[in-house]
């Protein structure tokens, strides 16, 4: 078991005083057999109104309601975690699926048609023309395998580059230019996936990551369902199978739909005559030992 302390701190600062619309915050990681929050604590400013509630993929959504006019906007996530997902090679997967093309069964064929469909259906030529080199129609191959090949050509086959811009590539664009963000490899897994009728989601979290600056990022990657296992978690960024440096927050078919913080504001003078708020993000993921 390891104990993560998560400290998300994100700060907008306004040309002048500006009323703020409705927030949805997707900050608190996602229970289960592998994580439990210790503790969470969420200061925001300026005043407000907070409720919880649970997504259609049963995430945890905080909505938060502003009271007050205010030329800043504040908001300071600190959360621990045990995370208790020590061996992420340790699963069997049902033998019908061990070797690819498999059938999923009807009972979760139904349930999974959202996650079989192509984010980017128009790039499908494109992403099934790369898969090929995988996995050829009238081949035989183990099902982890499969992924394993997609995850590290992905890794090493693409330059990193990080963007602060909301929104991912498609994967046409990011097998054009040879690069991306993390949001943008997991665009392309998920895609190649779902190109071979593999059930796939986006997944959006934190990543615990020691040898670099700042120990932890937010950080997004793929999760892939097999029959026997669940929904089991692929980083092409890194090119490993998820484990506890990895902590999922959200979970969407779609990878734009899952931003950690969305909202909007208004103010009396038109948007476009003002400069753009300054922002200032800082994440640190860090062990705790104690």
């Amino acid at each position: 078991m390891r104990r993560l302390q998560i400290h998300h701190i994100t700060r907008y600062d306004y040309a002048c005083s500006v009323n703020l619309m409705p927030h949805t915050l997707l900050l608190q990681p996602r229970e289960g057999h592998d994580i439990r929050i210790e503790s969470a604590q969420l200061l925001i400013s300026p005043d407000y109104q907070l409720q919880w509630q649970r997504d259609v993929y049963d995430n945890a959504v905080a909505e938060v309601s502003f009271l007050c006019a205010s030329d800043h906007l504040s908001i300071d996530s600190l959360i621990v975690i045990q995370h208790y997902d020590d061996q992420p090679l340790n699963f069997l997967v049902a033998d019908y699926a061990v070797t690819y093309p498999f059938q999923y069964q009807m009972h979760e064929h139904a349930d999974l048609a959202p996650y079989l469909s192509v984010i980017y259906p128009q790039d499908l030529f494109a992403v099934q023309a790369w898969t090929q080199q995988f996995w050829r129609p009238g081949q035989i191959v183990e099902t982890y395998l499969l992924l394993e090949w997609i995850n590290k050509a992905i890794a090493t086959g693409f330059t990193y580059l990080g963007r602060e811009a909301a929104g991912v590539q498609t994967p046409a664009t990011t097998l054009a230019f040879g690069c991306g963000c993390c949001r943008d490899f997991a665009t392309l897994f998920i895609d190649a996936c779902r190109a071979l009728g593999l059930a796939a989601r986006f997944v959006s979290g934190y990543l615990y990551s020691p040898s670099s600056l700042g120990a932890g990022a937010t950080h997004a990657w793929a999760e892939v369902y097999l029959p026997g296992v669940g929904w089991k978690g692929f980083d092409p960024t890194s090119g490993l199978i998820v484990g506890n440096d990895h902590i999922s927050v959200a979970v969407s078919r779609h990878p734009e739909a899952i931003p950690p913080i969305a909202g909007a504001f208004q103010t009396v003078m038109p948007i476009a005559q003002l400069p753009n708020p300054e922002m200032l993000v800082t994440v640190q993921v860090e062990e705790l030992f104690a």
